[in-house]
């Protein structure tokens, strides 16, 4: 097995590519959609189930990890992998979208953010070297260096503000990051939708070197137009022969017009929140099992789903054990959810193989307007 950090990149069709990152603890097929392990746990899943989904890798997030139940304590305890019983890779952000979303009374200064956390209220500060520590302490596999994200829309002067800040974090990163080998460190590209700010943050990441390279600041209120005109032009500017990696995204469609304009990975929780809200993600759109009409149906959620909700539940049980709040519920939910992401990130695989991806994309496409969806 390696010792260190690789990327393979084994076939490309137009933009799209498909890979293997070899790591330590094991490989990571691309593209790869990564569970959101929040807090040490994709909820309403056990470790075991999610590997059985094909997840090769989890995201864990620092930011949660740090107020609680500590990184400190997760590293008395032999490291984050050994803690949430998962022995495959773990990618972990870096801690800054949470502090800018979630945190109150943050304070930006060059050196960090000092914020009170939205649990107890209690005082914290991540700078580019805590964020690096606290990683370090975690066990990451993948770490990723600290940087600022601003909400969009946002003039034009604090995306450049923004973005250049993150980019002295992301020196002040890799210095803090040091020599690690069998870890990997990722920068993250930032500025916004304008394309000589993405230029400028993609250079300055090239001149510090990263092991992989992440486009940031998107998926936060631009709509999926303005999102893939920049990544049109934002993934073509990181290097060929690392991995690229688009944060926080998304919603199957997201997903699949991200990999065809050339991302590698990407992670979102909504798989497992809208699990637990009763919405299923199927071939042909997204249904909703409160609704009414699924109380008398024998039908699996989708007949040609193989995961343990659709081989052994009807839409009548779902919509009843929704309907009465029971904890399975969400969890058969969420494992038929993040079952299907897998599926879809396995056929992108064999397609991209194959050179046959734009006729796999209009074969997705084409199913999901056959309708079966509920209004949500």
């Amino acid at each position: 097995m390696t010792t260190r950090f690789s990327f393979d990149l084994n076939a490309t069709d137009g933009a799209a590519r498909t890979g293997v990152m070899h790591t330590p603890r094991g490989d990571i097929r691309t593209p790869a959609f990564m569970p959101v392990g929040t807090a040490a746990t994709v909820k309403a899943m056990m470790p075991e189930s999610v590997a059985a989904t094909g997840a090769d890798i989890l995201l864990g997030n620092t930011y949660h990890l740090m107020l609680r139940p500590t990184a400190e304590r997760i590293a008395n305890l032999g490291g984050l992998h050994k803690f949430m019983n998962w022995d495959k890779p773990i990618l972990t952000d870096s801690g800054g979208f949470q502090v800018m979303s979630l945190a109150d009374l943050r304070k930006l200064t060059e050196n960090g953010v000092t914020f009170k956390s939205h649990i107890d209220g209690s005082k914290h500060m991540l700078s580019p070297e805590r964020s690096m520590e606290i990683q370090k302490l975690l066990g990451s596999d993948i770490v990723m260096c600290f940087d600022e994200c601003p909400a969009l829309p946002a003039d034009r002067d604090r995306i450049a503000e923004s973005m250049r800040l993150s980019m002295r974090w992301a020196q002040r990163s890799r210095d803090a990051f040091g020599d690690r080998p069998g870890h990997a460190l990722f920068g993250i590209q930032q500025g916004g939708l304008e394309q000589d700010f993405r230029e400028e943050s993609a250079k300055a990441l090239i001149n510090v070197g990263f092991d992989g390279y992440a486009v940031g600041g998107l998926a936060v209120g631009e709509g999926q137009e303005a999102m893939f005109g920049c990544l049109d032009f934002a993934t073509d500017m990181l290097p060929t022969d690392k991995p690229r990696y688009l944060m926080g995204v998304g919603k199957p469609d997201d997903i699949v017009g991200a990999v065809k304009r050339g991302i590698d990975m990407m992670d979102c929780v909504l798989p497992s929140r809208s699990g637990r809200t009763g919405q299923g993600f199927t071939r042909h759109g997204v249904v909703n099992m409160k609704n009414a009409r699924h109380a008398d149906d024998p039908r699996p959620l989708d007949e040609a789903c193989t995961c343990p909700a659709c081989r052994n539940y009807s839409r009548a049980y779902l919509h009843h054990v929704f309907k009465s709040q029971e904890m399975i519920s969400g969890m058969l939910l969420t494992w038929h959810n993040l079952h299907y992401f897998q599926q879809i990130m396995g056929e992108m695989r064999d397609a991209i193989a194959a050179g046959t991806f734009a006729a796999w994309e209009a074969g997705f496409h084409a199913g999901r307007a056959q309708g079966d969806i509920d209004p949500l």
